[in-house]
């Protein structure tokens, strides 16, 4: 059976491209003028109605579609699909006058105020009701009309408000906690309430970690974490559960970052089509790795299945202290690399510039200089390119043999307070360990252990300090079983309720690797530590240091050389089962990571896509059984090449390429791979 997303993609027959579309902000004589420039710039599918609730609803009972109609109606006429806004992120002054109570409230106790937007507390029953009669009436008038190819629900859940600590949170706070644990008792033992005197006798007593004293209760605030995703999922299935309803056969998406509140895995299985915003900031030097992560996580959500960027920034964005603008090539790779990563649409926000608002210096397609400008020639180039990869690319899925394991809870527990080191930073240790295979030509995926492990030839655990008991058993039979599991330094400490099992650290692997760690010994920021490896190769540590031992079957790799834990084991390798388990104890610099990622890729039989490569070309690379293609994308700014595994097509030129490749600087290919064995 065709799914709804499967429908979308077949429906614009070639990678979905435009970007958000405000008509409301503009003149009706303008808007013929703007679809025009959507035809020439390659535009597909287009964003409307995002925030359109006042302009609806224009009072409780006033309703207004006319202008909607109009311009879907015109988006039709010009076969420009319209990925349809619910409108519903920011409800009209009218109603937050009328409901104050559904206004949001900060931890320390002060209710925010409308006039920005997603003012209204997720666990609001009569925001709740009120977006859904908005999403019903939007979908009982759109059912079938020819422009609706995607809804588009609400707009960045949790961008502003991702936690509520108000009076109707708490409520729904206790009734998410007593669906979990069934009852005080069991509630107590997780959050070790024995622990100053906060064991609770009435549900209540139980509140949200609010503004206290001094430290609030971890498990507590990991359970709330949890909570207030979970919240934000509720709003999204009150109007989910409409639209599905009155159109079944048209696929629901809604955009979201990779941010620390808002689990992406937990919302994948609830969308048709992953979406997500990437606003890399030109200053980073790692912005383009940065943005490839954050990839492979909205890919993983759904296990792999093609996603969909929704906004990026043509150019400058408005928010940071200083916006700079893309450099050129630049807005067109970041958008094949998202591509290249699995996702089936590059589309931004937005489509022409807004004369006035919060985000009027927000670049667009069209900016207030008008079309003749070297943005709009930008915008105009990309889609001319993506169109010539056609609908091949569509059907094809990226693959990759290394996963890397990564989970929200560990996450929210982690970067609490009251840790042995609060430099640890679960982004900053995903993106350790990504670096050396990102530069290495090797693809991954970004998954929670609670996923099909076998597909993997090497899964690598970076900090992962929060692992429940399942996910740990699941990773040590992934190596008995034959894998090659690499396991960073505090990871598997606490399991799911933030309790550390009494014994030595890392309780979830110290059997499987055979390292038993007595005490922590974190690094003071800018001090350093010496790691000297069997072969000689010395290479330094930040971080973190362990006081460690080893059973005789482990094989040491690497020492500590300096400081309380001068001899420890630093770095080791145990054979297990069918397959290996290593273990790092600190957080090697870039040298001593990429050599032990290298030395475990190659015990795992892992290959890279290009045989070799110069630094800062990406590789990656989606398959299906008619196409093999090879995204190359660099990201340097200087020519660079890399030298293929086999000949190829460029989709992109039509030539035939082979052997050592240039590109230019900030240049894509996009190589279908002949089906022959390697020269």
């Amino acid at each position: 059976m065709t799914s709804s997303a499967e429908r979308l993609w077949q429906r614009l027959g070639s990678i979905a491209y435009g970007a958000d579309y405000n008509p409301e902000q503009w003149p009706r004589e303008r808007w013929d003028t703007d679809i025009r420039l959507m035809r020439q710039a390659g535009v597909n599918l287009v964003s409307v109605n995002i925030f359109g609730w006042a302009s609806i609803q224009l009072a409780p009972d006033e309703w207004d579609f006319g202008w909607l109609d109009d311009i879907l109606g015109r988006l039709a006429a010009a076969d420009v699909g319209a990925c349809l806004g619910t409108g519903t992120a920011s409800p009209p002054p009218w109603f937050s006058r009328r409901h104050p109570e559904t206004l949001p409230m900060t931890a320390d106790g002060i209710r925010l105020s409308p006039g920005g937007r997603q003012h209204y507390c997720p666990s609001s029953p009569v925001y709740r009701s009120a977006a859904a009669e908005v999403a019903r009436r939007t979908a009982e008038r759109y059912a079938g009309h020819p422009a609706l190819a995607a809804w588009h629900v609400n707009n960045e859940y949790g961008g502003h408000v991702p936690q509520c600590f108000c009076d109707t949170s708490a409520a729904d706070f206790r009734r998410w906690l007593h669906q979990r644990y069934a009852d005080l008792d069991t509630l107590n033992d997780a959050w070790s309430t024995t622990f100053w005197s906060q064991r609770y006798t009435d549900w209540e007593e139980v509140l949200p970690p609010r503004l206290a004293p001094t430290f609030a209760n971890p498990s507590q605030q990991l359970d709330f974490a949890r909570f207030s995703s979970d919240a934000l999922i509720a709003c999204y299935r009150a109007e989910a559960e409409v639209l599905r309803r009155i159109t079944p056969e048209v696929p629901l998406t809604t955009n979201n970052y990779t941010k620390w509140t808002l689990d992406s895995f937990a919302w994948g299985p609830e969308l048709d089509i992953v979406a997500f915003d990437s606003y890399t900031d030109p200053r980073s030097p790692r912005t383009t790795m940065e943005a490839a992560i954050a990839f492979d996580i909205q890919r993983c959500a759904r296990n792999g299945e093609p996603w969909l960027l929704l906004e990026q920034a043509p150019s400058a964005v408005n928010w940071r202290d200083v916006n700079l603008p893309k450099s050129p090539g630049r807005y067109e790779l970041g958008s094949m690399q998202a591509v290249a990563h699995g996702a089936n649409g590059a589309m931004s926000f937005q489509f022409r510039q807004s004369a006035g608002g919060a985000e009027k210096f927000h670049s667009a397609f069209v900016p207030h200089a008008g079309a003749d400008t070297r943005q709009f020639r930008d915008v105009t180039r990309l889609g001319r390119a993506l169109s010539r990869l056609g609908s091949g690319v569509l059907a094809t899925r990226h693959t990759a043999e290394v996963a890397l394991c990564f989970t929200w809870p560990s996450w929210w527990a982690l970067e609490l307070p009251a840790r042995p080191s609060s430099l640890v930073r679960a982004r900053t240790e995903l993106a350790r360990w990504y670096e050396p295979f990102w530069y290495s030509a090797v693809p991954v995926d970004v998954i929670p252990p609670a996923r099909d492990l076998s597909r993997y030839k090497l899964i690598v655990v970076p900090s992962t300090y929060l692992l429940s008991e399942a996910e740990s058993a699941a990773l040590c039979d992934y190596a008995t079983g034959g894998g090659v599991l690499l396991v960073a330094f505090f990871s598997g400490i606490v399991d799911a309720h933030d309790r550390v099992p009494q014994g030595p650290y890392p309780a979830s692997f110290t059997d499987l690797t055979g390292v038993r760690t007595e005490e922590f010994c974190p690094l003071a920021e800018g001090t350093t530590a010496q790691v000297h490896f069997s072969d000689g190769v010395t290479v330094t540590a930040t971080l973190w240091s362990e006081f460690t031992s080893a059973e005789p079957d482990v094989q040491i790799l690497a020492r500590f050389a300096d400081g309380s834990t001068d001899g420890r084991p630093a770095v080791t390798r145990r054979e297990v089962g069918r397959g290996q388990a290593w273990y790092v104890a600190t957080a090697l610099d870039e040298a001593g990571t990429a050599m032990i990622a290298r030395q475990a890729r190659d015990a795992a039989g892992v290959l890279p896509l290009v045989r070799e490569q110069t630094r800062g070309i990406e590789a990656a690379r989606r398959h299906s059984g008619d196409h093999d293609l090879l995204f190359l994308l660099n990201h340097a700014a200087a020519p660079g090449h890399a030298t293929l595994p086999r000949p190829g097509r460029d989709l992109l030129t039509g030539r035939r390429v082979s052997g050592r490749t240039p590109l230019e600087p900030y240049s894509a290919l996009v190589i279908d791979l002949e089906h022959h064995q390697p020269e």
